[in-house]
């Protein structure tokens, strides 16, 4: 049963905080950009797109095209498996991925096919947005996990376009922020547009539902972050085949680009010499003292021990660099392709886009940018799909819901760890007991597999029935 509409007052005031909201922006628009721009946030030359000015043309001019959208480098991993398959199932329909950040544009860039058109996402200020939509012109918008933009939402609403939330979450702060009477009454108006909302978890799905989302736009799928691990291989062999050759590649092809990959790992795995070995992944400003203390109190224990560090922002490479400096520890950059020697402790991972392949060289990846209070946790089923024993802080943020989930399956899939102390306490365990590692090992994989299975085809399905199948109807979306 749908419920009730709002009254007629809260309609007016939630129009009235957006049309604040629409001239704040539209002020505030040139000095945020400036100021982006000056940090090095923007990209050198394409800064423009996020004007709503393109960089390229529209393909098919006149024809429906479905626009993703996602704001990082996480939340565009989580949508590539559905943008594959939307690719797949409606060949020659143009479709356009936006990201707003530098990292997610230089790793998602090569894992797309040609048919996918790739540009900055605009300014939620009413020039950039009107620009932007004016110009590529989507029949449906798919926005991931937090984009909640009024604008957007507004604009593709007045004209008619379907929008969906997809792996819709809410943290927390943002939830109380909205629900104030400044805020609830503008958040209500933009969700009340929305076609559909695929939640992550039953908590998001109650948030969601507190903020006047109506409960029959609500429906569950699973999580898309379980997808990344299983379609990232194969988007990396399509994209690669397809710019040299034009074509998709042959089953010869993919075994080619296969052992092209597992010949990188066998290198590592030769530099490193049977060494004992951990990674820590993700790991953000601050973090990385946490994680060397806790090297250096291990290599008292484990002499060879090598850790494998892996920032989460390239710049924060100087601040790794000079922390190593500091505690005096022998390390490579990959970058230099410098050669692991047994007098190496730190192996520093300074490029892009190698993640999934990491973890395949090492028994255990202790996921970061949850070891300070400040910081939300990241996706750690890429580490559980490729058979880690996988260890996460005590600050997971959304991700937490995804914990829930690993442990339903197995208590041993994921260990949450209080902190620094425990780290170091876990790390010797698993270190000094191959059966205790075997068995974190194993739980994190099947728990992996488990959840991985369909999510992807929930998702569209679920998207087909109520975003595609309503703009049909209204002959938006062929």
């Amino acid at each position: 049963m749908r419920p009730a509409h709002a009254p007629a007052s809260a309609a007016r005031g939630g129009r009235a905080l957006y049309e604040l909201y629409r001239a704040a922006s539209r002020a505030a628009a040139p000095a945020v950009l400036l100021w982006r721009r000056m940090r090095g946030l923007e990209h050198p030359s394409r800064w423009p797109e996020r004007l709503g000015r393109p960089s390229v043309a529209r393909p098919r001019s006149g024809s429906p095209l479905v626009w993703f959208h996602a704001v990082s480098l996480g939340e565009g991993m989580a949508a590539l498996p559905v943008v594959r398959h939307c690719a797949r199932l409606h060949p020659g329909l143009p479709i356009l991925l936006t990201t707003t950040t530098l990292s997610a544009f230089e790793v998602i860039k090569d894992m797309l096919p040609d048919v996918v058109v790739y540009q900055f996402a605009p300014l939620d200020c009413p020039d950039a947005i009107e620009s932007f939509i004016g110009y590529w012109k989507p029949s449906l918008i798919l926005l991931m996990e937090s984009e909640l933009w009024p604008n957007l939402i507004m604009s593709a609403a007045e004209k008619g376009i379907a929008v969906a939330l997809l792996n819709a979450r809410m943290s927390l702060k943002s939830f109380n922020r909205w629900s104030v009477p400044l805020g609830l009454p503008l958040v209500s108006l933009m969700l009340s547009k929305l076609s559909l909302v695929i939640p992550l978890s039953t908590t998001q799905a109650v948030r969601f539902q507190l903020l006047h989302t109506p409960p029959y736009k609500i429906h569950f799928a699973g999580d898309l972050k379980y997808g990344i691990f299983c379609l990232s291989f194969f988007f990396l062999v399509i994209h690669c085949f397809e710019n040299t050759f034009g074509s998709e590649p042959t089953s010869g092809t993919i075994l080619k680009v296969r052992e092209k990959e597992l010949n990188t790992i066998k290198d590592l795995q030769r530099q490193f010499n049977d060494r004992p070995i951990w990674m820590a992944a993700s790991i953000h400003r601050g973090e990385e003292e946490v994680i060397l203390r806790v090297h250096g109190e291990l290599i008292k224990a484990y002499p060879s021990l090598l850790l494998i560090l892996v920032p989460r922002h390239p710049q924060d490479i100087k601040n790794v660099s000079l922390a190593l400096k500091k505690h005096k520890v022998n390390f490579v950059l990959r970058s230099t392709m410098e050669l692991v020697s047994i007098n190496t402790r730190v192996y520093v991972v300074d490029t892009l886009g190698e993640l999934r392949m990491l973890y395949r060289v090492t028994p255990i990846a202790v996921v970061g940018g949850s070891f300070l209070p400040s910081l939300s946790g990241h996706n750690f089923s890429e580490a559980a799909a490729a058979g880690c024993a996988v260890l996460t802080g005590p600050h997971v943020g959304h991700f937490y819901h995804m914990l829930v989930e690993m442990w339903q399956i197995n208590p041993l899939a994921v260990k949450q760890l209080t902190g620094e102390a425990e780290l170091l306490e876990v790390l010797k365990e698993l270190l000094g007991d191959s059966k205790a590692l075997e068995a974190r090992q194993g739980a994190a994989k099947d728990a992996f597999s488990i959840m991985a299975h369909g999510v992807v085809n929930r998702v569209w399905n679920l998207v087909s029935r109520f975003a595609i199948d309503a703009q049909q109807k209204r002959g938006i979306v062929d």
